[in-house]
This record gives structure tokens, C-alpha cells and sequence, in this order.
């Protein structure tokens, strides 16, 4: 089905006094990328203390933190079907459950596999909510509107970043700054994983507040529900029996929808599967997930003294922020194709100047620094990194995704797509601890050349979706 079936010029675009509704909606679906956010951040401030806690070695401690990823990659995997059986709003609503469980598992744990057991579960509904957030909004979204409601998820997940860092910066505080300070009989790290049971209940409860999909509404039979939300989101000017039956011809060509459908391709995979999956994979071999996870220790690495180091982290989240909403701005204005290939340039330049800096460092153990110069140089080139990142590849990788797969497979493409983000975000998160003690300017070295690789993948494999409707994609 194309874009210009009858109903597509009034229906796709929402009315200005319904945009307010819809983006209400859409930040509400988005809070499970804030949990994402937060999540991911909030262990950057406990790993030192993790580590001298349970007393567990640099490989072992990457287990305890990437332990999460796991559960993300089976999450992401799942959420679609389960998605399609009980419902959009239901599976925010376990995905909160499963936050809300793990929060408070974290902040209680008696050993290092306990806590490696409730990172998991949190991880499962970080990958529930990855799936579930970007494809509600995309069913909700008008195409005039799509690409920049579709950055809430990222921008949400960067909010949540900055967050996280603010609240174990104020808890180190109050903790006289030791990660380990008593704060009412608990260590202070044991806080900083515990409040986000806050956000997790947040969640939950805006769940309540917004519509079910019209897509699922009207797979379940209930048509004069789906016509209802059409309306409050598109406008009581829009012929909702003619939107129904659009919908209902694009489900149709996805009803046959499976893994095997993917198949087919000279490499197994179709061509535009290894492309969603190579946007994944480049989006965290560039090593973005080491600045969320271990700021933190990599500046206390390096010299920093462990208040400063939590500084720089906050610090790093909020040029995350700067990034996100420059990408919102720009990427329905010029494009998801040349935001990337900016990104990845940016990114490439700002790792190799960090391998550089880092190849200065100097000491051993707690006795470690950095000459001023290298120092300084550093902390710009990684502030640097974060900005094009965020720029480019952490809103357009998500926008492609939900746009780049025909219609009859796009949920099991999008599934495969994100399993492979979540795998490849734990390979990097595992082996940065053991990389940093082998060599912290070969890991950047590495990190920089994969940014530079991406550069003619996507130049070669991506094509433009800017201004495209759903039905047009293949």
C-alpha cells in the first residue's frame, strides 16, 4: 500500500491541537527509554564499589555490569510477540514491573551473583521497553511528525542518563564522598541502584494514562476502540473507517511475518536485515556504552579524584542532552544519511585523539595520571565523541529501525535488529575492563576505527528515508 490511498493527507498529519495529545503519548511511551537511560548510567557510579565490595576481579566485574545486556538482548527478542498478544500498554506494564523488581533486588544484594541475577531481570524489561517504545510511537506518530517523535525514545534514554548521574552525585555527597559511606544502614552505591524504583513506578503509572495502539486495537476486533484513539490523535476531522481499513490492508501484508521471512539472502539474512543489523552492531562497537558504564572509573583511572570524576560523568550527560535535541532538530530537516555520516566522522576524529591522550598516562594502581595537556585534551576529545554520537547515530539508528524494513517484515527485522544491538552492547561492556587494564589507547584505537569503518557503510548500504510513509518502504 502507498502513501496515496485516500485518507493519507488528513490522517497522517496530525491537526495542531491534537500534537499536544500526541506527544503527551509519546513521552509516556518513551519513560521506559528513561529506565533505560537511567539504568545504564546509574551502575557507572557503584562499579568501583561493586568491585571492592564482593571483591571480584576486572572480568568478573564486567560480568556483573554487561549481565543486564543479556536480559536486554532476550527482552527485545520477545516483546514483539508478547506485544501482539496482550497488548502495547501490558507489555510497558511488565517491563515497569520487571525495573521496579530489579531496583530493589540491586540495592539488596548478599553476593555478586545475586546481583548479577537482578541486573538480568532489569535487563529483560529494558529490552521489552527498547522494542515496544519505538514501534508505539511509530503506530501513533503522523510520517510529518514521526522522525522527531520517534527521537523521544533517545532523548528520554539521554534525560535518564543525566539523571542518574545528578542523583549519584548528590548521594555521593551526602555519603561525605566515599561510594561506600553508610547512608541509613545502607552503602551508598546500594542507594544509588535503589531509587530508580521511583522512575520504575513512574512508568507504570503513565501506562495507565495513554491509549492502546490502534493497530493492536483493531487485530483484537475492537474497531470502535481504535476509532476512538484515531480521533483523539489524528484529529475528528479524519474519515476513521477509511484510516481503519488502510491499517488493516498494511496489516495484512505483515500477518505472514516471521524469522524465516528474513531469510533468503546470499548471507542468509535479506540484504536490508544485515543492514539493520550492521546499524546496531556499528552504533555500540564505537564504544559509547564505556563513557555510561565507566566514566567514572576511566576518569578515576587516568588520576581524578573520585567527586570529580562524578562531575565529569554529570558533565558528559549533559552535552548527551545538547547532542539529542540538535539530532530531534535536524533529522527530519536534512536527513537521517547525512546526520550519520557526520556522526561517524566526528566520532572517529574525537576516539583517535583520546587513544592519543590516553598513551600519556603515567603510574600504576591508585598512583595514576595524566600530564595537564593530555588531561585536558581528553575530557574535550571524549565530551567531543559524546556530542557527535549523540548527534547523529543514537537518534538515527532507532528513527532507521523503525522505518527501513518493508512492512511484512518489520516487526521480526526490528526484533533480530535490536537482539543484535543489545549483543553487541554487551561485547563491549564485557571487555572493557580487561581492555583498559591491557591498554586504554588500544581500546579507543579500536573503538575509532570502527566510527571510521561505518563512514562507507553507510554511504554505500543506507538509503535516505526522510519524508517517506511506512507503506512506502519496500
Amino acid at each position: 500500500m502507498t502513501s496515496t490511498s485516500a485518507p493519507s493527507s488528513g490522517a497522517r498529519d496530525a491537526q495542531p491541537d491534537h500534537l499536544g495529545h500526541v506527544i503527551f503519548i509519546t513521552a509516556a511511551a518513551a519513560m521506559g527509554g528513561f529506565l533505560f537511560g537511567y539504568d545504564s548510567s546509574v551502575i557507572n557510579g557503584a562499579t568501583v564499589a561493586i568491585q571492592h565490595k564482593f571483591d571480584v576481579s576486572a572480568d568478573t566485574l564486567g560480568w556483573i555490569i554487561a549481565s543486564a545486556l543479556l536480559g536486554c538482548a532476550v527482552g527485545a527478542a520477545i516483546a514483539g510477540r508478547i506485544a501482539d498478544r496482550i497488548g502495547r500498554i501490558r507489555c510497558m506494564q511488565i517491563a515497569a514491573a520487571l525495573f521496579a523488581i530489579s531496583a530493589v533486588g540491586s540495592s539488596l544484594p548478599f553476593a555478586a551473583w545475586d546481583l548479577t541475577m537482578w541486573r538480568v531481570i532489569g535487563g529483560l524489561g529494558i529490552g521489552m521497553a527498547s522494542v515496544i517504545g519505538p514501534a508505539y510511537i511509530a503506530e501513533v506518530a503522523p510520517p510529518a511528525y514521526r522522525g522527531r517523535l520517534a527521537s523521544f525514545q533517545q532523548a528520554a534514554i539521554v534525560i535518564g542518563i543525566a539523571i542518574s548521574q545528578l542523583v549519584n552525585w548528590g548521594i555521593l555527597n551526602m555519603a561525605d564522598g566515599d561510594q561506600r559511606g553508610k547512608l541509613g544502614g545502607l552503602e551508598a552505591w546500594q542507594w544509588m541502584l535503589g531509587v530508580m524504583v521511583i522512575p520504575a513506578l513512574l512508568y507504570g503509572l503513565l501506562s495507565f494514562a495513554i491509549p492502546e495502539s490502534p493497530r493492536f486495537l483493531i487485530s483484537a476486533g475492537r474497531e470502535e476502540q481504535a476509532k476512538k484513539v484515531l480521533t483523539e490523535v489524528e484529529g475528528a476531522g479524519i474519515d476513521a473507517d477509511a484510516r481503519i481499513a488502510e491499517i488493516e490492508h498494511g496489516m495484512r501484508r505483515e500477518e505472514k511475518s516471521s524469522f524465516k521471512d528474513l531469510l533468503g539472502g546470499k548471507f542468509g539474512f535479506l540484504p536490508i536485515v544485515w543492514i539493520g543489523i550492521f546499524l546496531s552492531i556499528f552504533q555500540q562497537l564505537v564504544g559509547i556504552n564505556v563513557i555510561f558504564y565507566y566514566s567514572n572509573q576511566l576518569w578515576q583511572s587516568i588520576g581524578k579524584d573520585p567527586s570529580s570524576s562524578f562531575l565529569y560523568s554529570f558533565e558528559t550527560s549533559i552535552v548527551n542532552i545538547i547532542g539529542t535535541v540538535i539530532a530531534m532538530i535536524f533529522v527530519d530537516r536534512i536527513g537521517r544519511k547525512p546526520l550519520a555520516i557526520i556522526g561517524s566522522t566526528g566520532m572517529a576524529i574525537a576516539l583517535f585523539t583520546c587513544a592519543w591522550a590516553f598513551s600519556y598516562r603515567t603510574g600504576s594502581g591508585d598512583n595514576v595520571s595524566l600530564p595537564n595537556a593530555q588531561g585536558l585534551t581528553a575530557i574535550i576529545a571524549a565530551n567531543a565523541f559524546v556530542l557527535f554520537f549523540a548527534l547523529s547515530w543514537g537518534v538515527v539508528v532507532w528513527v532507521l529501525l523503525g522505518e527501513i524494513f518493508p512492512n511484512r517484515i518489520r516487526a521480526a527485522a526490528l526484533g533480530v535488529a535490536a537482539s543484535a544491538q543489545w549483543l553487541a552492547n554487551f561485547a563491549i561492556t564485557k571487555t572493557f575492563p580487561s581492555m583498559s587494564e591491557w591498554s586504554l589507547t588500544g581500546s579507543y584505537i579500536i573503538y575509532g576505527a570502527f566510527a571510521a569503518i561505518s563512514i562507507p557503510f553507510v554511504m554505500k548500504f543506507v538509503k535516505e528515508t526522510k519524508g517517506k510513509a511506512l507503506e512506502e518502504m519496500g
